[in-house]
């Protein structure tokens, strides 16, 4: 809890609220002071909410591990059958 203390805040809607009504982003306190318009935060707010390379990333780390893994049972299934047969 902060007390004494007035903020700046942002209040983006979802367009589909199936899970989220709002995000709420706070504001620098140097950010007021730069002379930056209201369609500029907005359009930070939107780009801090709709980032263009997250989902890419995440399903290449997926993609990364699960070759990983594959190659890994491979190659544990190999050396067993190297031990079974000599």
């Amino acid at each position: 809890m902060v007390k004494g203390i007035s903020r700046q805040v942002i209040v983006v809607h979802s367009p589909e609220p199936k899970l989220f009504e709002q995000a709420i982003f706070i504001l620098r306190d140097d950010a007021i002071g730069k002379g930056i318009t209201d369609e500029e935060l907005m359009k930070e707010a939107q780009q801090a909410i709709h980032g263009p390379d997250r989902p890419g990333k995440r399903r290449h780390l997926y993609l990364y591990g699960a070759v990983w893994a594959t190659g890994g049972a491979m190659l544990t299934g190999l050396v067993w059958l190297l031990t079974v047969l000599l």
